[in-house]
């Protein structure tokens, strides 16, 4: 069964997914939507006829396509998920799903009403180490779990920005905060504290936190933390190590995961590209309908979305935000 599928958003995110589905079978990359028609011309140009569009309504009215992915900044969401529901086209969204809790909450809603197949980029979730730690999980208990996304600050403009990004904890930390949910289970508070340390005084226009540390509740009743920093020039690293009744399992954004045991250690290697398996697991649903190889869909990383949210608007406030 062939495929021809959309891509709205022309940087780094969307070209990736574009060249991984261009090598599979039957897929056809037939259009790009971008800021402006040049850019999406531009990132259509590698692709056998395929076109650039700068408005998603053109590119719909035009080219008739079977699923849509979606990868554009945070504060650019909305309008393109609100038109593939209201056309029935299933889509892949890149995260973070949003800026803010409005618009996700709106399209969450619009989502479910139509029982549209959706997926989104929580890649750490087809990682080997994290399956193997979703297995190793069912026999142990989880007491804590330490999470941190460290590096330095991206250069794009937008993300420097509170209104552009919503900040490194919605933006980037998100993956930890989604690995968090996936292997322990629900979030039910959080409490956060931010800092701006040097950022702001060494790039220009620099809004957004460059510290954090989150402190969560979880609905078990196991406890997190989940530290940032986009400050740092050199020592970048990002994973979740989990804390249990039979020793500390330790997941890498690498997709390994060490076992650490009170007399022996295991490693597991990742060995498959976890955004390759989400494209598959997306694509195998929108061709038959099966949706149980998504293992992150609209409404569940929506949830996840909810916990950044409520971190942002604790730091804040200085006050715990339940969930």
């Amino acid at each position: 069964m062939t495929l021809r599928v959309g891509m709205v958003g022309t940087g780094w995110f969307g070209r990736m997914h574009a060249e991984k589905l261009s090598k599979m079978d039957d897929i056809y990359v037939s259009a790009f939507c971008g800021t402006s028609k040049e850019k999406a011309e531009a990132a259509a140009q590698p692709f056998n006829d395929a076109r650039g569009y700068d408005s998603i309504t053109d590119m719909l009215d035009d080219r008739k396509l079977d699923a849509v992915y979606i990868c554009v900044p945070p504060f650019a969401h909305g309008e393109a998920e609100l038109a593939l529901v209201e056309r029935g086209i299933p889509f892949l969204v890149e995260k973070p799903i949003g800026l803010d809790g409005e618009t996700p909450a709106k399209i969450a809603e619009a989502v479910e009403r139509s029982g549209l197949i959706t997926s989104t980029g929580y890649h750490f979730r087809y990682m080997e180490g994290t399956e193997r730690a979703r297995e190793l999980l069912q026999e142990r208990t989880a007491l804590m779990a330490l999470g941190y996304w460290m590096g330095s600050m991206p250069g794009v403009y937008w993300w420097r920005k509170m209104e552009g990004s919503g900040g490194q904890f919605v933006e980037q930390t998100t993956h930890i905060v989604d690995a968090l949910r996936y292997l322990l289970g629900e979030v039910t508070e959080v409490y956060a504290a931010y800092g701006n340390r040097i950022m702001a005084s060494k790039e220009e226009g620099v809004t957004v936190p460059d510290v954090g540390t989150v402190t969560l509740k979880l609905a078990s009743g196991a406890v997190a933390t989940i530290s940032n920093t986009c400050g740092i020039q050199g020592g970048d690293r990002a994973g979740l190590h989990i804390y249990t009744d039979q020793g500390v399992l330790e997941l890498g954004s690498d997709g390994a995961l060490k076992d650490l045991r009170a007399n022996t250690k295991t490693e597991y290697l990742n060995r498959n590209d976890p955004y390759q398996a989400e494209n598959e697991a997306f694509i195998h649903a929108v061709r038959t309908g099966d949706t149980s190889r998504i293992r992150s869909s609209y409404a569940d990383a929506w949830l996840t979305h909810r916990v950044t949210i409520a971190a942002n608007q604790s730091a804040e406030t200085g006050l715990p935000v339940k969930l």
